[in-house]
């Protein structure tokens, strides 16, 4: 992580209660793996908001234009930013939601291959983004978003999601594009 890029959200006492929402279920989706359930944050309208104010706080007045929410959690969280910020929200969904002309990026996960896709014309060449997911793992459909809108013409400032798995390193595969990562919580 750039030293640069480091906030002190950790002194926030709104991370606390956040973080104490969070349900970690053990050997789901299958045996070995650790869950992130966010679902529990979402039941606490306090956390939830506190959330969406820290996210809101960092990007307000910054110029963003653009917020992309990654199917299906970064809907969640990032309609409520680009409301609270005066952007406009950009879905990046599965394949096969979107009517119209779209752009694709596949890209691989664990247990095989997906795909994100975005409408083409939603957004302006060199309008300024923010991608928001909920949950920094590998950082593998993050970097699937960088690429997909930048094929845009957008210029992707930085990536927020509200946990990062830290044993994970996603924060380093986006730094090593040049991305620098805003996580509320690390896990």
């Amino acid at each position: 992580m750039c030293a640069h890029h480091h906030h002190d959200t950790e002194e926030d006492p709104r991370i606390e209660g956040i973080k104490s929402t969070i349900h970690i279920i053990r050997d789901f989706p299958k045996p070995g793996g650790d869950f992130l359930d966010v679902n529990t944050l979402l039941l606490n309208p306090k956390a939830f908001k506190d959330t969406i104010d820290l996210l809101v706080e960092q990007y307000k007045g910054k110029h963003i234009s653009v917020v992309a929410g990654v199917e299906a959690r970064g809907f969640i969280f990032g309609a409520p930013v680009a409301l609270g910020i005066g952007a406009k929200f950009v879905a990046l969904r599965k394949p096969n939601k979107l009517p119209g002309k779209v752009m694709r990026t596949e890209y691989s996960l664990e247990y095989g291959n997906d795909c994100l896709e975005t409408q083409v014309g939603v957004i302006q060449a060199g309008e300024l983004v923010v991608i928001v997911d909920d949950v920094l793992a590998t950082g593998g459909t993050l970097c699937a978003a960088i690429s997909l809108l930048e094929r845009n013409g957008a210029q992707v400032v930085e990536c927020a999601c509200v946990f990062g798995v830290r044993q994970l390193k996603g924060r380093q595969r986006l730094n090593g594009l040049g991305k620098p990562s805003f996580v509320l919580v690390e896990i």
